[in-house]
């Protein structure tokens, strides 16, 4: 009888030596732009946290008796600073849902989808806070400059997330509808928004968490709420205030992301 307690011989399989050579350029590349951009960044003074810890004390000290006096009103620039996060993410819900699905690739031809995406490209590059500036010279100080800031910048941050959501949808619902002599319009309505509706709502959520905080420093610029207060105590040294200000912007933060939450928990 033939003997098979012989262990066979194990095959490896052949190496890629292309896609070996391409991780070690990506880690190169790498490398090198960390190498490139060290001294420019002055990541070599990372060191000064430590030699002048003492002058680091010395000002963290000043923050560690906040001083609530004017509570009420921090408490009143802090609620206006949530209703202009939540009309400039309004806005930008209502403008995102025809921009995201005119970004779509699998909604409108290349000659309507690429412009649109350019247009989205140029909302998402400029921060909210250029915008916030922007918008100061344009219609003046005040809340309403900041609503404008945050609309523009998260419509085409959104309008990013909502196309993706709709090229990854299953095609076969809209298929079926279009089968039955609907418009185009029938086909989004009952075909696309119907399964993208968890995640642009997930998006819708967790950007507004983002703008709560966003609105937080669009004050700096005079775009009103809480932002302003707290730049006017910084720069007169008023280190008690400026602490009870931020207790107050995390203590808000904290509480919206916790009711997002929830409410995400809802949705999906």
């Amino acid at each position: 009888m033939q003997d098979t307690s012989s262990t066979a011989a194990v095959v490896l399989p052949p190496r890629d030596w292309g896609r070996t050579a391409f991780n070690w350029l990506v880690w190169g590349g790498l490398f090198a732009a960390l190498a490139w951009s060290y001294e420019p960044a002055e990541v070599f003074r990372f060191v000064n946290l430590f030699t002048d810890a003492g002058n680091m004390a010395e000002y963290a000290r000043g923050f560690l008796q906040p001083k609530f006096a004017d509570l009420d009103y921090y408490v009143g620039e802090v609620i206006l600073t949530v209703q202009i996060a939540i009309w400039g993410t309004l806005l930008a819900v209502a403008a995102s849902v025809p921009f995201g699905i005119l970004s779509a690739s699998n909604m409108v031809p290349w000659w309507i989808c690429q412009p649109v995406r350019r247009l989205m490209d140029a909302f998402r590059a400029i921060n909210e806070l250029v915008f916030a500036v922007l918008f100061v010279v344009a219609v003046g100080l005040g809340p309403f400059a900041g609503v404008m800031a945050l609309f523009v910048h998260t419509t085409g941050i959104l309008a990013k997330l909502f196309s993706e959501a709709v090229e990854a949808i299953d095609p076969r619902p809209v298929e079926g509808i279009r089968a039955t002599g609907a418009t185009r319009l029938q086909e989004i309505v009952y075909g696309v928004i119907p399964q993208v509706l968890p995640l642009w709502v997930s998006f819708t959520l967790y950007r507004f968490e983002s703008n709560v905080r966003s609105a937080t420093v669009l004050g700096l610029v005079g775009a009103g709420g809480i932002g302003q207060v707290l730049f006017e105590s910084i720069r007169g040294f008023y280190y008690g205030e400026t602490a009870a200000i931020l207790i107050i912007v995390v203590i808000t933060v904290t509480l919206v992301d916790l009711l997002s939450q929830q409410l995400r928990k809802l949705v999906i």
